[in-house]
């Protein structure tokens, strides 16, 4: 079984600067959290860690690269229906980013609760949060039950 030293990072500035590293624990690289063993260990812990700043990452990059070809697409295009396509196609790609972007912040805050000790516990009922639905949804910060009622709520509101 192959094992992988993970390592935490501080939180670096949007643009993905340098980033301070720390050696923490061993985490083997098929390593998949278990509902039979203690909820939250180090392992699974820096399991979620590892998953959170890697998805992070594949944002930034993203980002970077979004960046660069929209100053690199920079052109004089003569025919109206190209441009508007060209301006449409820009639109959605921002709008993309935009949501990406607050994603980016939505697991900023999931690795601090990591660091608080906080991580993987509903905010509403303070019961831990399904390994299934973390593993889905990295950045859960409601379980289940508690996401449901909040969405009834939200959609009795809307109703009115």
């Amino acid at each position: 079984m192959q094992s992988t030293r993970v390592s935490r990072m501080s939180d670096s500035d949007a643009t993905g600067g340098r980033q301070e590293m720390k050696q923490d624990s061993f985490v083997d690289e098929d390593y998949r959290p278990a509902e039979d063993e203690p909820f939250m260990n180090e392992r699974q812990v820096e399991y979620f860690r590892r998953k959170l700043i890697n998805w992070r990452n594949d944002l930034l990059i993203g980002s970077r690269e979004t960046i660069e070809g929209l100053q690199d697409g920079t052109r004089n295009i003569p025919d109206d229906a190209d441009r508007a396509s060209e301006e449409t196609d820009r639109a959605l790609e921002l709008r993309t980013r935009d949501r990406q972007r607050k994603l980016v912040a939505k697991i900023d805050a999931a690795l601090r609760r990591i660091d608080e000790g906080e991580y993987g516990y509903c905010e509403e009922t303070g019961e831990p949060i399904s390994l299934k639905r973390l593993d889905a949804r990295p950045i859960a910060t409601l379980s289940l039950e508690a996401q449901e009622r909040h969405e009834r709520r939200e959609k009795v509101h809307r109703d009115d």
